[in-house]
């Protein structure tokens, strides 16, 4: 399965308007599932966990029956769910609602999907009555009466048309901001991401539950769980899901049993595709100026201390780790929201969610980690960032984990000093002027926080390269962002094409007025640099 390759379905499949009336009277109401309820809790879901970890690893993908098999992306979008049939529509002041996604198409992955009541588990039995096929061929066809789920979707009273959040494919799921837009995804668990002569690893989510929620108004919440499966590890997580004005809060906790020794073990990792960027125009075929679901890497720091590191899509596999003691959050986030610099009318990615994550508790010693691949396409997801922490998971251990994520605009915690809102490459070099060797320039923009606007008032940048040299530094006002420009050009060495790591901020005396922008860098090859420079070196 492709990292992108759910996010396609999801976005689609959402609110699809009005039924016509012939679907409408096929439909049945929904009503509590029949049979004995198995009592149900987190608790026995741990433990469920816990004892499936010391077994061997359940086989999970099946091969279909013929008539769903070979569904392509048309027809697989075709199958639609009764709103008729959504589950908890008939509980009054009930302020959510659930669909479910049929399987097909890349979700080959049976998950079962049970409804708890009052503390007991009922799960709900296949029945495809819930959907509407259309025009997918698979309306009056035989299909098995075991065929289960490939997962689900929420709906708020808002707005009963679009959904709100949706898991589906793996351990993914993905929420939408108040714009109602979905864009980066995030994952149950991450397992040997980019790590040197292994593949990684995609853990399943293999059953949920959702319970019924109780409609308390303005602090009604819907709280569903989940139990992970894969060859390395089992898990149970529990997510109370709020709409809020700014989009989407989760609140979830988890219980981690290893089956074996996992080193890169990646902790609420976060999923993303970033093509062409202000600062990134290598692949800039494409008629739109920018695409990209989000623009950088915010980190705060235990320290108090923020980075901010602007994606790329680099020339090859990128991996950088930011060193922390439990950190007080981290998220990929989308900043740039000027529709102008996309110039997209069909997907619009000036209104993609950013998201953060607030740990909760202590999280130890380790890194958040950002892995950046190469894309020639904006359909495949080649962003991940996640938690690792410093010991390596253990088979036996019990690792519980919680965190908050936010599905916003605008991230809950802003740092007090000011924020990068561009960064800029291009070629070096003072303009006019032969050049007599090949550089790189880097222009970063600040804005907002204690930055002095006034005239007269000396504000330095404060620049560090890992190697060549920086020249023609400088940081002045800009009226047209109401902050400052800083601007400075790398000479890399003469050889070699090792990535550069940069660091920037500004200062004024011994007081940083911005957040740390943090950036790394690749030269070209030295024929490459005489390209760059054609007619312009001596």
């Amino acid at each position: 399965m492709q990292r992108r390759d759910f996010l396609k379905v999801t976005g689609t499949l959402g609110g699809s308007g009005l039924l016509p009336m012939s679907t409408l009277l096929a439909a049945t109401q929904e009503a509590p599932q029949a049979g004995e309820g198995k009592p149900f809790d987190f608790a026995w879901l741990k433990g469920l966990a816990r004892h499936l970890s010391q077994q061997s690893p359940r086989q999970h993908t099946v091969t279909l029956p013929e008539p769903i098999r070979d569904l392509g992306w048309d027809t697989y979008k075709a199958i639609q769910y009764r709103p008729a049939r959504a589950l908890w529509k008939d509980i009054a002041g009930a302020d959510f609602r659930a669909q479910l996604f049929h399987l097909g198409l890349h979700y080959k992955t049976p998950v079962k999907i049970h409804e708890v009541i009052d503390g007991q588990a009922y799960e709900l039995d296949y029945d495809p009555n819930r959907f509407d096929f259309g025009d997918s061929g698979i309306a009056g066809q035989q299909l098995p009466e075991d065929l289960g789920y490939a997962g689900f979707r929420l709906h708020h009273r808002d707005d009963w048309q679009r959904d709100i959040a949706s898991f589906l494919g793996a351990s993914y799921f993905r929420a939408v901001s108040d714009s109602m837009q979905y864009g980066l995804s995030a994952r149950g668990l991450a397992i040997d991401t980019a790590m040197a002569g292994q593949e990684e690893e995609f853990p399943d989510f293999t059953q949920f539950w959702l319970e019924r929620p109780s409609g308390e108004g303005e602090k009604s919440h819907v709280t569903v769980h989940a139990l992970l499966e894969s060859a390395s590890v089992t898990g149970a997580y529990r997510f109370i899901i709020h709409e809020v004005e700014e989009g989407v809060v989760m609140d979830v906790d988890l219980a981690l049993y290893p089956r074996r020794s996992i080193e890169r073990l990646g902790v609420a990792p976060l999923t993303s595709m970033y093509m062409i960027g202000e600062n990134d125009r290598d692949a800039n075929w494409d008629w739109r100026p920018e695409i990209h679901d989000s623009d950088g890497l915010s980190i705060q720091a235990a320290n108090g201390e923020w980075l901010w590191r602007p994606l790329v899509n680099p020339p090859q596999l990128r991996f950088n780790a930011f060193g922390d003691r439990a950190p007080q959050g981290f998220g990929l986030l989308q900043r740039d929201r000027d529709f102008d610099h996309y110039q997209d009318d069909g997907v619009y990615y000036d209104r993609r969610p950013s998201l953060w994550v607030e740990p909760k508790g202590d999280w130890g010693q380790g890194t958040v980690q950002l892995v950046e691949l190469p894309t020639l396409d904006e359909t495949f997801d080649n962003i991940v960032a996640f938690w690792n922490p410093q010991k390596p998971a253990e088979p036996g251990e019990e690792l519980l984990f919680g965190y908050r994520l936010h599905w916003c605009n605008t991230v809950p915690t802003q740092p007090p000093l000011a924020r990068c809102v561009a960064t800029r490459t291009g070629l070096g070099g003072v303009v006019g002027q032969r050049r007599k060797y090949f550089s790189w320039r880097f222009v970063v923009d600040f804005a907002g926080g204690p930055l002095p606007l006034d005239e007269g008032v000396e504000v330095e940048p404060v620049i560090d390269a890992s190697a060549g040299r920086v020249e023609i530094a400088s940081a002045r006002p800009l009226d047209a962002i109401e902050g400052y420009r800083a601007r400075f050009d790398v000479v890399p060495p003469d050889e070699g094409t090792e990535p550069i790591n940069l660091r920037l901020y500004l200062k004024r005396g011994d007081q940083p007025l911005t957040e740390t922008w943090v950036y790394q860098w690749t030269p070209p090859p030295v024929e490459e640099r005489k390209l760059r420079n054609p007619g312009h070196l001596e």
